[in-house]
């Protein structure tokens, strides 16, 4: 296990010196999303089929299960749930925040956490506000970003999506800074994020067939958005 941790991390320094997935400057994929060319895919094969995977569950199982839930339960409910995981990420959002050196956005962090926990009522509601205090939402692939680390090649996971070699370097310390990880058993830790995930998805169940209606060639499209949007939320 140590000699494959070795291995990857390697390659995520190997991509700090370039940043083969790396958008034109004022590339704007809120605007419009512009086609990239030669980019470095070595595994745009099985990309493609677990694209064409994913792409089936989502709109045969997911979005429909996703419409039925936000049916029956109502908004409120489902509003108060992504609160309170929210508030939970609190170490994501803060350690990152501090890596990144932005220290003001840690502070505000801070005190968003102790607003929606005392006033927000454990985090359920959104205390924060009434403090305008802003989210300053930062994960461990942004930071990494941020010190130079460039995206390596595109990785599609099951279910999970696109993704590239520094996002997923990335989710382990995203897993070891989120609460949720250290619940027992992990089964109940697993469904608790399973489940916060869903919920979260059930706040527009349609986002996913918005997002593809216009794609000519799915897995493109999905790739270089996805690089896109991760670029843009890195330099701000």
């Amino acid at each position: 296990m140590k000699f494959l941790l070795a291995i990857f991390f390697g390659l995520l320094l190997a991509c700090a010196s370039t940043d083969v997935n790396a958008s034109a400057e004022n590339d704007d994929f809120d605007v419009e999303f512009e086609a990239r060319k030669d980019v470095f895919d070595p595994l745009s094969g099985y990309n493609r089929v677990m694209t064409n995977a994913n792409d089936f569950v989502y709109l045969n199982i997911l979005t429909p299960v996703a419409k039925g839930y936000a049916y029956v339960v109502p908004a409120t409910a489902r509003t108060m749930v992504s609160n309170f995981f929210d508030n939970l990420l609190f170490p994501v959002r803060f350690v990152n925040n501090l890596l990144q050196f932005k220290f003001k956005n840690a502070g505000e962090e801070t005190l968003r956490f102790l607003a929606n926990t005392i006033v927000g009522f454990g985090g359920l509601t959104d205390g924060a506000k009434y403090y305008d205090l802003k989210p300053h939402n930062e994960d461990f692939g942004q930071t990494l970003g941020y010190w130079g680390v460039g995206s390596g090649f595109h990785i599609v996971w099951p279910l999970f999506g696109p993704s590239n070699l520094r996002d997923t370097g990335g989710m382990i310390g995203d897993y070891f800074a989120d609460p949720v990880s250290y619940v027992d058993p992990k089964i109940l830790s697993t469904g608790l994020k399973t489940y916060r995930y869903f919920n979260s998805f059930s706040h527009d169940p349609t986002a996913y067939e918005k997002l593809r209606k216009d794609a000519i060639d799915l897995y493109p499209f999905l790739r270089d958005t996805y690089e896109q949007r991760r670029d843009k939320l890195i330099k701000e």
